[in-house]
């Protein structure tokens, strides 16, 4: 039977023929895929899965990625007063959650609804997310002083929007795979999401369609994709072009919502007519694809001392959030106020990533492996 590695996950080496919001919405993280030949993503595999050798950028990639994840949610409470913590928080926002999904999407190219695999995305990513749903909505109840917080599983709270919408697009990917002309598909659908306020908050659908460009363009990408943006030419080319992003968000961090970024609402919602909006959606998707190669191309290939944590990356994910917001209603950023001055916030990034750099360890994971990675073979029929 094929099992489905997580793309919060160490992913299995691709052969060569295939391979927040700030506070209450804020989301991020991470990704899944199928087993086959080029390395799937869903959850971890189980413990009676076959050994498969494992390709070491990608977990690079995702330890990396769920780094930045989770100190920009720690910069969130500290970073009013800072233009420059503001333009970084910007530029970490452009792109680390796309680039989750293009991993996600590029590991969900060999998903079909066979079913071990249709089992490998419930086990995976449904069920992390019905725990986790209510968890955290119990967590904000009654740590959060929030008695009237509801448990529902159609209105996705902070970080669980990403496993609700990469089960949309999982089950979605044979679709995507059929058509002749998927990526533009999957942007005008994104572009018109973006311009439809009526779409409400159900299952987080506005980030489920304006992300859904990025999961495309990963289910088209192959192996040699990844070798021409690790080249030297795109690595030189990067550096000015990161340059650059910097200084356009240090102008930009005290003019633009940083609503454009979560894509969690319409543009009417940011105040922007329907043509302007549009434009600046295309902008602020553009950029994304931009500095998501520029990620890609710094990324090491070789094994590095954290690559063995890019299998723990979902429960870096799923806990980090409640440390950050533990903080929160705990009162420490208002009770200790040096932590917005420029010395804390360094203080605050470092250990923002020290937690979340604990939280993928080998022990984390095992203690969790009975929630994001259930075996739940009582669950289906045998065959």
């Amino acid at each position: 039977m094929s099992h489905a590695p997580n793309v919060f996950q160490r992913a299995p080496l691709p052969t060569a023929t295939r391979e927040s919001e700030p506070a209450e919405r804020a989301g991020h993280a991470v990704a899944t895929a199928t087993a086959a030949p080029p390395a799937p993503v869903v959850d971890t595999p189980s413990a009676h899965a076959p050994t498969k050798r494992r390709d070491a950028y990608f977990d690079n990639v995702k330890y990396l990625a769920i780094v930045l994840v989770a100190v920009a949610h720690a910069w969130e409470p500290v970073m009013d007063g800072s233009r420059i913590t503001r333009s970084l928080y910007m530029v970490a926002y452009t792109f680390h959650m796309p680039a989750f999904v293009v991993i996600s999407g590029y590991f969900s190219r060999t998903f079909d609804m066979t079913a071990p695999k249709v089992k490998r995305l419930v086990t995976g990513v449904a069920v992390p997310y019905i725990v986790f749903e209510t968890v955290y909505s119990l967590f904000k109840r009654y740590a959060g002083g929030a008695p009237d917080q509801p448990i529902s599983l159609l209105d996705p709270w902070y970080l669980t929007w990403f496993l609700i919408a990469l089960f949309v697009w999982r089950i979605t990917t044979p679709l995507w795979q059929a058509l002749r002309y998927p990526l533009p598909v999957a942007l005008v659908i994104a572009l018109l999401a973006s311009v439809t306020p009526d779409i409400g908050d159900d299952l987080n659908l506005q980030r489920v369609l304006q992300f859904l460009p990025f999961f495309v363009l990963g289910l088209t990408l192959r192996p040699e994709h990844f070798r021409l943006v690790r080249g030297r030419a795109v690595r030189l080319w990067s550096l000015p072009v990161l340059a650059a992003a910097l200084v356009l968000a240090y102008w930009a961090a005290p003019r633009m919502r940083l609503g454009w970024f979560y894509r969690s609402s319409s543009v009417q919602d940011q105040g922007a007519s329907w043509a302007s909006g549009l434009l600046m959606t295309l902008a602020v998707l553009g950029c994304a694809l931009v500095l998501t190669a520029v990620f890609f191309a710094w990324v090491p290939s070789r094994p590095m001392w954290f690559t063995v944590l890019g299998a723990g990356t979902i429960c870096g994910y799923l806990l980090h959030g409640f440390l950050v917001k533990g903080a929160v209603y705990a009162g420490v950023f208002d009770r200790y106020a040096w932590l917005a001055s420029p010395g804390g916030r360094i203080v605050v990034s470092a250990v923002a990533a020290m937690a979340v750099t604990l939280l993928c360890t080998p022990p984390v994971r095992r203690a969790l492996r009975g929630v994001i990675e259930p075996d739940m073979r009582w669950a289906f029929k045998r065959k």
